[in-house]
Protein backbone atom coordinates (compact mmCIF):
# COMPACT_ATOMS: atom_id res chain seq x y z
CA UNK A 1 0.00 0.00 0.00
CA UNK A 2 1.32 3.54 -0.94
CA UNK A 3 1.43 5.27 2.49
CA UNK A 4 2.26 8.56 1.17
CA UNK A 5 -0.95 9.09 -0.90
CA UNK A 6 -2.60 6.98 1.02
CA UNK A 7 -4.11 5.08 -2.34
CA UNK A 8 -5.17 1.30 -1.92
CA UNK A 9 -4.51 -0.14 -5.67
CA UNK A 10 -6.53 -2.94 -7.11
CA UNK A 11 -6.43 -5.11 -10.67
CA UNK A 12 -9.04 -6.68 -11.05
CA UNK A 13 -10.17 -8.87 -14.08
CA UNK A 14 -12.05 -11.38 -14.92
CA UNK A 15 -13.43 -14.19 -17.59
CA UNK A 16 -9.81 -15.38 -18.62
CA UNK A 17 -10.81 -19.38 -18.80
CA UNK A 18 -7.13 -20.43 -18.51
CA UNK A 19 -5.48 -18.25 -21.04
CA UNK A 20 -2.15 -18.42 -19.27
CA UNK A 21 -0.66 -15.80 -21.30
CA UNK A 22 -3.29 -13.02 -20.69
CA UNK A 23 -2.66 -14.38 -16.72
CA UNK A 24 0.99 -13.55 -16.80
CA UNK A 25 0.70 -10.46 -18.51
CA UNK A 26 -1.77 -9.32 -15.69
CA UNK A 27 0.75 -10.90 -13.15
CA UNK A 28 3.17 -8.63 -14.71
CA UNK A 29 0.82 -5.68 -14.42
CA UNK A 30 0.41 -6.21 -11.11
CA UNK A 31 3.40 -6.22 -10.52
CA UNK A 32 4.63 -2.76 -12.03
CA UNK A 33 1.94 -1.28 -10.82
CA UNK A 34 2.74 -1.94 -7.23
CA UNK A 35 -1.29 -2.95 -6.88
CA UNK A 36 -1.49 -3.95 -3.27
CA UNK A 37 -4.21 -6.65 -4.21
CA UNK A 38 -5.65 -8.66 -7.19
CA UNK A 39 -9.44 -9.33 -7.99
CA UNK A 40 -10.89 -12.01 -10.06
CA UNK A 41 -14.31 -11.43 -10.98
CA UNK A 42 -14.84 -15.02 -12.19
CA UNK A 43 -14.71 -17.82 -15.26
CA UNK A 44 -10.85 -18.18 -14.21
CA UNK A 45 -10.48 -21.51 -15.44
CA UNK A 46 -11.26 -23.98 -19.05
CA UNK A 47 -12.22 -27.42 -18.90
CA UNK A 48 -9.08 -28.47 -19.82
CA UNK A 49 -6.59 -25.49 -17.83
CA UNK A 50 -7.32 -25.26 -14.19
CA UNK A 51 -4.10 -25.08 -13.31
CA UNK A 52 -1.38 -21.86 -12.87
CA UNK A 53 -4.53 -19.56 -12.86
CA UNK A 54 -3.03 -17.90 -9.34
CA UNK A 55 0.84 -19.16 -9.58
CA UNK A 56 1.78 -16.12 -11.72
CA UNK A 57 0.72 -13.65 -9.36
CA UNK A 58 1.89 -15.00 -6.05
CA UNK A 59 5.59 -15.78 -7.67
CA UNK A 60 5.00 -11.70 -8.10
CA UNK A 61 3.99 -11.38 -3.98
CA UNK A 62 0.95 -10.37 -5.03
CA UNK A 63 -2.17 -11.41 -2.50
CA UNK A 64 -5.41 -12.65 -4.37
CA UNK A 65 -8.75 -13.08 -3.80
CA UNK A 66 -11.40 -13.94 -6.58
CA UNK A 67 -14.80 -15.61 -7.07
CA UNK A 68 -16.29 -18.55 -8.67
CA UNK A 69 -17.71 -17.85 -12.33
CA UNK A 70 -20.11 -20.37 -14.15
CA UNK A 71 -17.37 -21.99 -16.24
CA UNK A 72 -15.74 -22.61 -12.89
CA UNK A 73 -18.01 -24.39 -10.43
CA UNK A 74 -18.13 -24.26 -6.03
CA UNK A 75 -16.01 -27.32 -5.38
CA UNK A 76 -12.82 -26.14 -8.08
CA UNK A 77 -12.78 -22.76 -6.79
CA UNK A 78 -13.02 -24.08 -2.91
CA UNK A 79 -9.97 -26.76 -3.67
CA UNK A 80 -8.00 -23.85 -6.14
CA UNK A 81 -8.21 -21.51 -3.26
CA UNK A 82 -6.80 -24.43 -0.16
CA UNK A 83 -4.01 -25.50 -2.35
CA UNK A 84 -3.12 -21.94 -3.56
CA UNK A 85 -3.58 -20.57 -0.32
CA UNK A 86 -6.15 -17.45 -1.43
CA UNK A 87 -9.66 -16.34 -0.53
CA UNK A 88 -12.54 -17.46 -2.15
CA UNK A 89 -14.85 -14.52 -1.56
CA UNK A 90 -18.19 -16.66 -2.21
CA UNK A 91 -20.16 -16.36 0.94
CA UNK A 92 -17.86 -14.67 2.84
CA UNK A 93 -15.73 -11.45 3.05
CA UNK A 94 -12.19 -10.08 3.83
CA UNK A 95 -10.50 -6.87 5.09
CA UNK A 96 -7.68 -4.89 3.96
CA UNK A 97 -6.88 -1.63 5.46
CA UNK A 98 -10.42 0.19 5.69
CA UNK A 99 -11.92 -1.50 2.57
CA UNK A 100 -14.18 -4.34 3.27
CA UNK A 101 -14.82 -7.15 0.52
CA UNK A 102 -17.26 -9.70 -0.04
CA UNK A 103 -18.46 -11.79 -2.26
CA UNK A 104 -20.85 -14.01 -4.52
CA UNK A 105 -19.30 -16.56 -7.08
CA UNK A 106 -21.18 -18.73 -9.97
CA UNK A 107 -24.25 -17.16 -11.63
CA UNK A 108 -28.08 -17.40 -12.38
CA UNK A 109 -27.33 -20.31 -15.00
CA UNK A 110 -24.96 -23.22 -15.08
CA UNK A 111 -23.12 -24.56 -13.42
CA UNK A 112 -24.16 -24.88 -9.37
CA UNK A 113 -26.83 -22.13 -10.67
CA UNK A 114 -28.33 -20.47 -7.35
CA UNK A 115 -31.93 -18.73 -6.91
CA UNK A 116 -32.17 -15.10 -6.74
CA UNK A 117 -33.21 -15.43 -3.09
CA UNK A 118 -30.39 -17.05 -2.72
CA UNK A 119 -27.60 -14.35 -4.18
CA UNK A 120 -29.37 -12.01 -2.06
CA UNK A 121 -29.07 -13.94 1.15
CA UNK A 122 -25.14 -14.65 0.57
CA UNK A 123 -24.46 -10.76 -0.15
CA UNK A 124 -26.27 -10.00 2.94
CA UNK A 125 -24.15 -12.43 5.02
CA UNK A 126 -21.18 -11.24 3.63
CA UNK A 127 -21.87 -7.65 4.09
CA UNK A 128 -22.82 -8.07 7.82
CA UNK A 129 -19.14 -9.23 8.32
CA UNK A 130 -17.47 -6.15 6.84
CA UNK A 131 -20.20 -2.71 7.14
CA UNK A 132 -17.80 -1.50 9.84
CA UNK A 133 -15.27 -1.07 6.96
CA UNK A 134 -14.85 2.70 6.02
CA UNK A 135 -15.50 1.14 2.52
CA UNK A 136 -17.49 -1.69 0.85
CA UNK A 137 -16.47 -3.36 -2.46
CA UNK A 138 -19.14 -5.94 -3.55
CA UNK A 139 -17.03 -9.16 -5.76
CA UNK A 140 -19.79 -11.02 -8.16
CA UNK A 141 -19.39 -13.31 -11.13
CA UNK A 142 -22.69 -11.85 -13.01
CA UNK A 143 -23.88 -8.02 -12.81
CA UNK A 144 -26.77 -6.80 -11.56
CA UNK A 145 -29.96 -6.14 -13.00
CA UNK A 146 -30.83 -2.72 -14.77
CA UNK A 147 -27.60 -1.73 -15.49
CA UNK A 148 -26.25 -0.28 -19.01
CA UNK A 149 -24.89 -3.90 -19.34
CA UNK A 150 -28.51 -5.11 -20.28
CA UNK A 151 -28.08 -3.50 -23.23
CA UNK A 152 -25.70 -5.40 -24.78
CA UNK A 153 -26.87 -8.34 -23.63
CA UNK A 154 -30.57 -8.61 -22.01
CA UNK A 155 -32.16 -10.45 -19.09
CA UNK A 156 -28.88 -11.78 -17.80
CA UNK A 157 -28.76 -9.39 -14.83
CA UNK A 158 -29.27 -10.93 -11.68
CA UNK A 159 -32.17 -9.61 -9.68
CA UNK A 160 -30.95 -10.69 -6.38
CA UNK A 161 -27.54 -9.00 -6.69
CA UNK A 162 -29.72 -5.85 -7.68
CA UNK A 163 -31.58 -6.34 -4.58
CA UNK A 164 -29.18 -6.37 -2.16
CA UNK A 165 -27.19 -3.40 -3.84
CA UNK A 166 -29.97 -1.34 -3.57
CA UNK A 167 -30.41 -2.65 -0.20
CA UNK A 168 -26.36 -2.34 1.31
CA UNK A 169 -25.05 0.55 -1.03
CA UNK A 170 -21.51 -0.78 -1.16
CA UNK A 171 -18.98 1.90 -2.73
CA UNK A 172 -17.73 -0.87 -5.55
CA UNK A 173 -18.76 -3.74 -7.35
CA UNK A 174 -16.65 -5.35 -9.42
CA UNK A 175 -18.22 -8.47 -12.01
CA UNK A 176 -17.81 -9.88 -15.26
CA UNK A 177 -19.44 -12.95 -17.38
CA UNK A 178 -20.85 -10.91 -20.54
CA UNK A 179 -17.38 -10.91 -22.45
CA UNK A 180 -18.66 -7.87 -24.75
CA UNK A 181 -19.47 -5.77 -21.85
CA UNK A 182 -15.77 -5.68 -20.70
CA UNK A 183 -14.62 -1.56 -19.50
CA UNK A 184 -18.59 -1.15 -19.06
CA UNK A 185 -18.86 1.60 -16.01
CA UNK A 186 -22.08 2.67 -14.41
CA UNK A 187 -23.95 3.65 -11.00
CA UNK A 188 -26.65 2.57 -9.06
CA UNK A 189 -27.14 5.19 -6.24
CA UNK A 190 -24.01 5.74 -4.72
CA UNK A 191 -22.22 2.36 -5.95
CA UNK A 192 -19.72 2.07 -9.19
CA UNK A 193 -20.23 -0.91 -10.68
CA UNK A 194 -17.21 -1.56 -13.06
CA UNK A 195 -17.36 -4.82 -15.39
CA UNK A 196 -13.81 -5.52 -15.26
CA UNK A 197 -13.41 -7.80 -18.17
CA UNK A 198 -10.31 -9.61 -19.27
CA UNK A 199 -8.05 -6.78 -19.72
CA UNK A 200 -7.88 -5.69 -16.49
CA UNK A 201 -9.09 -2.97 -14.62
CA UNK A 202 -6.83 -0.62 -12.46
CA UNK A 203 -8.74 0.55 -9.37
CA UNK A 204 -7.25 3.86 -7.03
CA UNK A 205 -9.23 4.01 -4.19
CA UNK A 206 -8.19 6.57 -1.19
CA UNK A 207 -8.31 5.41 2.04
CA UNK A 208 -10.21 7.01 4.61
CA UNK A 209 -9.05 7.55 8.17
Amino acid sequence: MNQDKKIFKILAASDLHGDSAQIRKLALQAAQEHVDLVVLCGDLTSPIITKDIFKPFLERNKNVVFVPGNHDGLALADFLAAYYNVRNLHATSTSYSTLGFFGLGGANIGLDAWREQEAYEILKQGFNQVKEQKKKIMITHVHPDGTIIDKITPGIGSTGIRRALDRFQPDYLLCGHIHEAEGVEDFIGKTKIIHVGRHGKILEIPLLS
